[in-house]
């Protein structure tokens, strides 16, 4: 259990016992200060960027619920840079926050920083993404998506779409950021569902970086090289808007020449979902926020939590996401 208010107060009692001269004979009976600002929990947390609008809601998420909680955050955006990441952290540890969260860029190299953080007696959850470190014990908890499920729901949702087609059935993916926990297990759990259908082939794999604009360029690719594609799965439905563009131009109807299946369910990608363009969208979750600050109190407080907390998601196509779109929040 962290000593954070039992030091602060300590020091308080301290302060007040040298200056308590000075302060009566200035006739001052206000510190400046009080036991509800100095005990005050503080969250460091590192965001991964704004690379999406579902980034763009986890981060109003997380602020909004911290304001909320009486949580002080200390906020940094790493730019989809590991480096910036570490140096967020150290910074975090050097201002001796309380806990420390975090969205990690990618999966691996991630354990020396999280040693330094469990040396300085500083709990770390992780949120949305997880990191492939052996020690589990150098961080609390993991809240956020199964990843692989996602991927393995579009899968499923496409072989019983396919089902009797007779020939090939050529699928183009778009994964997110190369290492990133999301791309590495949507990849796996898509491949892994699909392959109960052998007519079911990924003809072209490449990453567009979870962004609108790498969507489009990677499209743009994909559709020069290969005459005939069936399927588009993008890891994101930012990626697959950007899709969208680069099938319109290429004179394609996306959505009935080419199938579009996406993960995330944000509002623009819903749209296009009820639109018609995209067939299905398996949903990953932004509002991590409450759930957060409710795990970084009880961390604080030396509290035992499990080791994974799953958000809860579910699936949309055209009809459900008609449904959902009026009350979406993000």
């Amino acid at each position: 259990m962290r000593t954070r208010s039992t030091a602060r107060t300590v020091i308080a009692a301290l302060a007040g016992v040298l200056l308590a001269g000075s302060m009566a004979a200035c006739g001052n009976s206000d510190t400046g200060g009080g036991s509800g600002g100095d005990d005050k929990l503080v969250l460091g947390f590192s965001q991964v960027g704004a690379e999406s609008g579902w980034r763009t809601a986890n981060t109003t998420s997380i602020k909004e619920a911290a304001s909320e909680a009486g949580i002080e955050l200390k906020f940094d955006d790493a730019q989809q840079k590991q480096e910036n990441q570490i140096k967020a952290i150290r910074n975090f540890i050097q201002q001796k926050v309380d806990v420390i969260a975090f969205s990690p860029v990618v999966e691996s190299g991630w354990d020396t920083v999280l040693k330094e953080a469990k040396d300085a007696k500083i709990p770390v959850i992780l949120t949305d993404r997880a990191v492939d470190s052996a020690d589990k014990s150098l961080y609390k908890t993991f809240l956020g998506s199964d990843f692989k499920k996602e991927g393995r729901l579009a899968g499923e949702w496409l072989v019983e779409q396919k089902k009797g087609a007779t020939g090939p059935v050529n699928i183009v993916e778009l994964q997110g950021t190369t290492g990133s926990a999301p791309a590495n297990d949507r990849k796996a759990g898509f491949a892994e569902a699909i392959a109960a259908d052998p007519n079911l082939k990924i003809i072209a794999s490449q990453s567009g970086d979870f962004t609108r604009a790498g969507g489009k360029q990677v499209m743009e690719q994909f559709l020069k090289a290969n005459p005939k594609i069936d399927v588009l799965f993008a890891h994101n439905d930012d990626m697959g808007l950007g899709a969208l563009e680069a099938i319109t131009a290429a004179g394609k109807v996306p959505g009935k020449d080419i199938t579009i299946i996406t993960v995330d369910a944000v509002k623009d990608g819903m749209q296009a979902l009820a639109d018609g363009k995209f067939n299905f969208i398996a949903e990953c979750s932004p509002l991590l926020g409450p759930q957060l600050m409710e795990l970084a109190k009880k961390v604080d407080a030396g509290e035992e939590v499990p080791a994974r907390i799953e958000t809860e998601e579910t699936t949309f196509t055209q009809e459900s996401a008609k449904e959902a779109l009026p009350n979406r929040k993000y």
